[in-house]
């Protein structure tokens, strides 16, 4: 439907009108849901060739596209090619808006994380505590933002070989949205895998155990045995129990079939 729309746009209004363009946003952001990255870039490019032309660099529309495209080149793996896109976009952003507004907010996010995809760590972990100082001054240390930037900045710091600074993050963002969210809530499973692999990493095994049994239950009982995440809870037991020696037997972990 909407790539019959893109094509019904752009015979009856023309390629460049500014209906056409949003459905062809439109329509290339349907295929990045759908895991189709490089049917989502052409049209990307196209878009924001013809924003950048009839809009101007910075009309919101065109930041828009060019975060957009940005974001498409990264889910293609060609992160080299987003970075200065993320770049230009964040400059322009916190010029037009100011460094606090949730658009630039996120870009910021947005530009740390691909420079983390990058390997480029040291440039990710400023961006990443610049977001967390500003997140938690405008929306307080329990807003949903404010726990993903947290554990953002902690995935960084680990990432970068700081695991003591990592794990006091972690520790606060999993105490947060097991209260907020839930014991089970998937974001507190991730989170509460996080602080495991962080303390499994900083030699704390019998802290790292405990926390990879209890998820590797609530995934097994949630999601079901042969889940992706559930496959990488059993495994990432399995290495603690190793590294611990221990005997991993699956048949007697949490959630495992009698």
């Amino acid at each position: 439907i909407l790539k019959d729309t893109v094509e019904e746009s752009g015979r009856l209004l023309g390629a460049d009108h500014p209906d056409t363009l949003t459905s062809r946003n439109n329509l290339a952001t349907a295929y990045r849901a759908a895991d189709r990255p490089n049917d989502a870039i052409p049209l990307h490019e196209e878009t924001l060739t013809a924003r950048t032309q009839l809009l101007g660099p910075n009309h919101p529309d065109t930041l828009t596209s060019r975060n957009n495209l940005a974001s498409a080149y990264q889910d293609a793996g060609r992160v080299n090619d987003a970075i200065p896109l993320h770049e230009e976009t964040l400059n322009a952003l916190t010029r037009i808006l100011g460094p606090n507004h949730p658009h630039t907010l996120g870009s910021r996010n947005n530009l740390a994380t691909a420079y983390r995809a990058a390997g480029r760590l040291n440039d990710a972990i400023p961006l990443h505590e610049e977001n967390l100082k500003a997140l938690t001054q405008i929306l307080g240390p329990n807003h949903p933002h404010t726990l993903t930037s947290r554990n953002n900045l902690a995935s960084a710091y680990q990432d970068a070989g700081r695991v003591n600074d990592a794990i006091p993050l972690f520790e606060e963002t999993l105490e947060a949205r097991t209260r907020i969210l839930g014991p089970n809530h998937p974001e507190t499973l991730i989170t509460r895998n996080n602080l495991a692999i962080a303390y499994r990493a900083a030699g704390r095994l019998n802290d790292a155990i405990p926390l990879l049994e209890e998820t590797l239950e609530a995934r097994t009982r949630i999601l079901g045995p042969d889940h992706p995440d559930t496959l990488t809870s059993r495994n990432n037991l399995a290495m603690a129990y190793e590294a611990a020696g221990k005997p991993f037997r699956p048949e007697e972990q949490p959630g495992a079939s009698a």
